[in-house]
């Protein structure tokens, strides 16, 4: 049977089990939103920015398990895609994003909102392809579902051309797909686990180091189990976060530039550093000729080319996180570690994360810490970029039934909001919270129209501080406190050189409060410490919109404890104030 692209692109979603599409129609992708009329097994979720669109379709892959799958039209339509898409491709999220694209005979004429989407999006997403043949689109829809969620995942972008949409041809979508060069391997060589174990046997001070890739394998109570056998104290990176329960014994706290004095000396310490599914990024390694310089060094990871790239590995295991663990626990022993631990212990215990006693205002470590009581249990918790991004990773509490999404690789702004409504349209029985500060929560703002037509409770945390406060606090520590445009409240009329934030600044604009109430959106501000709950509680309460409550923090506020870039981070903490100060 004969079908148009448009209709077979249809059957072809259904195939791949796609309930939720994010898009945003335009000219070259109207054949495709027509044969999509009154659809009803795939809910069509239109948002108000095609880069909060890739961002809601990340939140809804990331927080499900599932293919975020995104639509958009050609030129500006896809170039609003590239931010969403890489930051989703840098975190391992498996995305298929279909752009629309002029008709093939006039590509590269430079048609009206023609882009060679291809090159543009190739060096930031795993694979992108255009449709020049009818006959090839079941077989390439087919490819980029396979490849989106197999291996390392990542993004996909199918370019479809106009005149492939109303083309007809055969209706038949391919139950397989065998693509040559591409074989991802996901199972781990039995030779390497012998050569782990027989490190871990004789190591005296061993440490897990986990980064996002044990979150993405969905391999969370394989590591407990794991952690559990051998005794060895964990590490997470950011991204790690959450792979076991924070308050478990043996979970020490993250490590890194804005990490914990116990983990950041643990890994400083240890003789074997376990580490599974992170890329050992300049923001965890610090000073790489001192990272670990006394440790045997094994990494686990499913893409071979991260294998030693930043750090030189001494047991590589190539393999999904899963996988590796389920092998490791079928002959792992427990380890006579009692000392180390008790050290690392001690060392979290005398120097734990706090935030100063002077800090004025509403403390972000109490508002986490409210979310933490509110929130306790079968919620995910969104973030944005920048300083509520790095109290949030601080202080946040994660369990079995918490999950935390957040932009790792890449450090988007405009984050929180977006993946949010994905990950609520994805989990309509969880409580949802995104925290973001008062320039990322603006990035995207016009998403609040899109949580309020879909009726979406959820509670949208926003930090204000007045400032782009990441920036501030390193124009603070290491630039001689020269604010420059950093301030969110400057005026023409003020001083361009003013570093001083005092009662006599302008007021912010723009009044959140107010402009979530115009989209019809519940608003709450907090002033004052003994508010902070009240106000969680008062959001969880509405059940058909959203509700932002807007904190007022310390404007100077900085993110403890902090070790500049590409410093040895045990030598580094030996010169800084701990306990807050």
């Amino acid at each position: 049977m004969k079908i148009s692209g448009a209709k077979l692109f249809v059957e072809a979603l259904k195939k791949e089990k796609v309930d939720t599409l994010f898009a945003y129609p335009g000219g070259q992708t109207i054949d495709l939103f027509d044969a999509l009329y009154g659809e009803k097994e795939i809910n069509i979720i239109l948002p108000r920015h095609e880069q909060a669109l890739a961002h809601a379709a990340d939140g809804y892959a990331r927080s499900t398990g599932k293919v975020g799958v995104c639509l958009v039209t050609s030129g500006p339509g896809a170039t609003n895609l590239v931010t969403g898409i890489a930051t989703a491709n840098y975190d391992s999220v498996p995305m298929v994003c279909f752009t629309g694209q002029v008709p093939t005979n006039l590509i590269g004429n430079d048609a009206f909102q023609e882009v060679d989407t291809i090159g543009i999006m190739r060096s930031v997403c795993k694979y992108a392809v255009t449709v020049r043949n009818r006959e090839e689109l079941g077989k390439i829809i087919k490819k980029a579902f396979f490849i989106a969620r197999t291996g390392k995942p990542g993004v996909v972008v199918v370019d479809i051309p106009k005149d492939i949409q109303i083309a007809l041809g055969s209706d038949v979508y391919p139950e397989k797909v065998s693509i040559r060069g591409y074989k991802p391997n996901t199972d781990v060589h039995p030779m390497q686990v012998k050569r782990v174990l027989a490190a871990l046997k004789t190591a005296k001070k061993p440490v897990f180091l986990i980064g996002g890739g044990v979150n993405i394998a969905h391999a969370n109570k394989e590591l407990t189990k794991l952690v559990e056998l051998t005794g060895i104290p964990v590490v997470t990176t950011i991204m790690g976060k959450g792979a076991i329960d924070t308050n478990h014994e043996l979970y020490i706290g993250n490590i890194g530039i804005h990490g914990s004095y116990a983990s950041n000396h643990a890994i400083s310490e240890c003789d074997v550093l376990f580490s599974i599914g992170t890329r050992f990024n300049d923001r965890i390694t610090g000073k790489i000729e001192t990272f670990a310089k006394n440790a045997k060094i094994i990494h686990v990871d499913i893409d071979t080319a991260a294998i030693s790239r930043n750090i030189v590995v001494d047991i590589p295991l190539v393999g999904d996180a899963k996988k590796a663990i389920n092998a490791l626990l079928e002959n792992a022993k427990p380890l006579n570690i009692s000392e180390w631990v008790k050290q690392i212990q001690e060392w979290k215990k005398e120097y734990p994360i706090e935030m100063p006693k002077e800090v004025k205002g509403v403390s972000p470590q109490k508002i986490i810490e409210a979310i933490n009581k509110v929130f306790d249990k079968n919620a995910i918790i969104t973030t944005d970029v920048g300083q509520n991004q790095l109290w949030t990773t601080q202080f946040l509490e994660l369990n079995s039934t918490k999950k935390m999404l957040t932009s790792g690789g890449l450090g988007t702004m405009g984050y929180g909001l977006p993946s949010a409504i994905g990950a609520k349209i994805g989990n309509p029985t969880k409580d949802v919270v995104s925290i973001a500060g008062d320039g990322g929560m603006q990035m995207n703002i016009q998403e609040m129209a899109t949580a309020v037509v879909n009726e979406l409770p959820m509670t949208l945390c926003v930090l204000n501080n007045g400032y782009l406060g990441n920036v501030r606090q390193w124009q603070e520590m290491f630039y001689n406190k020269q604010y420059s445009l950093t301030c969110l409240r400057y005026r023409k009329s003020c001083n361009q050189a003013c570093s001083n934030p005092n009662k006599d600044c302008p007021p912010f604009i723009p009044d959140f409060i107010k402009l979530a109430e115009s989209y019809g959106a519940k608003a709450i501000r907090v002033t004052k410490t003994e508010d902070i709950e009240k106000a969680l509680k008062e959001a969880k309460k509405n059940k058909r919109v959203p509700t932002l409550i807007e904190f007022i923090i310390d404007r100077e506020a900085n993110v403890l404890p902090m070790v500049k870039p590409r410093k040895f981070f045990r030598q580094y903490y030996s010169r800084i104030q701990w306990k807050g100060r």
